[in-house]
C-alpha cells in the first residue's frame, strides 16, 4: 500500500506569503555564503541542488497549505480518497493526466462534512467530465445535502445538477467491515462537533488508519480504549495533531481536535508502526511545524521504556505530513 498526501491542513487552507518566502531565501543564502567561505563550490547546478538537499526541510521546502485530502493506493485496487479538502484539486489534475481521457471510478471516504473537508469538491475536475463515477461514502445522514448546498447559489456559480459525472452517496454503518475498491474498510465514530468518523483500510496484511478531527480526552478511559482498539497493530495512523497537549486540555478543550502527545500515547498502546501528524494548525508556519515534529520525536524517545514490563518496546516512527508526501506501507 502507498499513501499520498494532497492536503494536510486543518480548518482552512493557507499559503506561503511573500514575507515567508523572503525569510527562507535570506537564511538559505546566508548558509550558502558560509559554505562558500569554507571552500564549498556552488558554481554548478548539481552542487547547488546538493546544497539545497542538505538544508532542513522547513527551510528548503514547505509542509504546504491545502486542506485535508489523502489518497490510499495499492496495486490492483481502485482510486480511494479520504476527504475532499482543497488538496483534491491538484489530485484531480494529476488524475486527468494519468487517465488520458479514460473514465475512472473514484471512491471517497468522508470523515465529516465540515467545510474544510468538502470545499475542494467544486474544483475537482473529474466531477465535470461525463463517464467518470464518484462514489462518496460516509456515515452522516446529511452528507449529500452538505455537498448540494455547497454547490448551490449564492455559494457557488455551478449548481450540483450541472456535474456531468455520475455522483453517488452511500451511507455506511460504523464498526462494520465493507469490501470496497479492493480494501476492507471500517469506520469508527469519533468525538467532534457533529461527529466525525475515522477510517481503517486493510489489504494484504497491511493496514492504514485515517483519523482526523477527533478529540481524545485524558480522563475518558472508555474512549481511549476504543481508539486504541481501532488503531491496533496498524502500519500507519494518520492522526489529528492540531493542538499542543496543553491547549487540547485547557483553552481548546471540546474543540474537537487532539495533540501530538496523545497521538504518541495512543499509537504506542496500540502497537502502531508509524504515526503521521496531520490536520496542521493553519497559524503554524513551517518552522513551527518542524519544531512540533522534533518535540514529538523527543517525547517518543523519552517514553520508550519497557523495562518495567520486562520487555522491549518497539520504536514508534513519527512523521509530519506535508502536501506531496508519499509513504509506502
Amino acid at each position: 500500500m502507498k499513501v499520498r498526501f494532497w492536503g494536510t491542513r486543518g480548518s482552512l487552507p493557507v499559503s506561503l506569503t511573500a514575507h515567508d518566502v523572503r525569510v527562507k531565501l535570506v537564511e538559505a543564502i546566508g548558509l550558502a555564503a558560509k559554505a562558500i567561505e569554507q571552500g564549498q563550490s556552488l558554481m554548478a547546478r548539481d552542487q547547488v541542488e546538493a546544497f539545497v538537499d542538505g538544508l532542513d526541510f522547513a527551510l528548503a521546502g514547505t509542509f504546504g497549505g491545502h486542506s485535508s485530502c489523502v489518497e490510499i493506493m495499492a496495486d490492483g485496487a481502485g482510486h480511494v480518497l479520504c476527504d475532499l479538502g482543497t488538496g483534491v484539486r491538484p489530485y484531480g489534475a494529476q488524475m486527468l493526466r494519468d487517465a488520458g481521457g479514460t473514465p475512472q471510478t473514484y471512491h471517497v471516504f468522508m470523515s465529516h462534512p465540515h467545510w474544510d473537508h468538502i470545499m475542494g469538491f467544486p474544483f475537482f475536475t473529474p466531477a465535470y467530465i461525463p463517464g467518470n463515477r464518484i462514489i462518496i461514502h460516509g456515515c452522516h445522514d446529511e452528507l449529500e445535502a452538505a455537498f448540494r448546498r455547497q454547490h448551490a447559489a449564492p455559494s457557488f456559480p455551478v449548481d450540483f445538477s450541472a456535474l456531468a459525472a455520475s455522483i453517488e452517496f452511500r451511507l455506511l454503518s460504523p464498526n462494520q467491515v465493507y469490501e470496497i475498491a479492493g480494501f476492507n474498510v471500517t469506520a469508527q465514530k469519533q468525538l467532534h462537533e457533529g461527529d466525525s468518523y475515522g477510517w481503517r483500510f486493510e489489504r494484504a496484511g497491511k493496514s492504514v488508519v485515517y483519523s482526523t478531527d477527533s478529540e481524545h480526552k485524558l480522563g475518558e478511559a472508555d474512549t481511549i480504549a476504543r481508539a486504541v482498539a481501532f488503531f491496533r497493530d496498524a502500519d500507519l495512523v494518520i492522526f489529528d495533531a492540531m493542538y499542543s497537549l496543553a491547549d487540547a486540555i485547557s483553552v481548546k478543550a471540546d474543540w474537537g481536535h487532539s495533540s501530538n502527545i496523545m497521538g504518541v500515547r495512543l499509537c504506542r498502546e496500540a502497537g502502531v508502526g508509524t504515526l503521521c501528524l496531520f490536520h496542521h494548525e493553519p497559524v503554524h508556519g513551517d518552522a513551527r511545524l518542524a519544531a512540533i515534529l522534533a518535540e514529538t520525536e523527543r517525547f517518543e524517545l523519552a517514553t520508550r521504556d519497557g523495562t518495567q514490563l520486562g520487555e522491549e518496546v518497539q520504536p514508534l516512527r513519527v512523521l509530519a505530513a506535508w502536501d506531496g508526501l508519499v509513504l509506502t506501507v
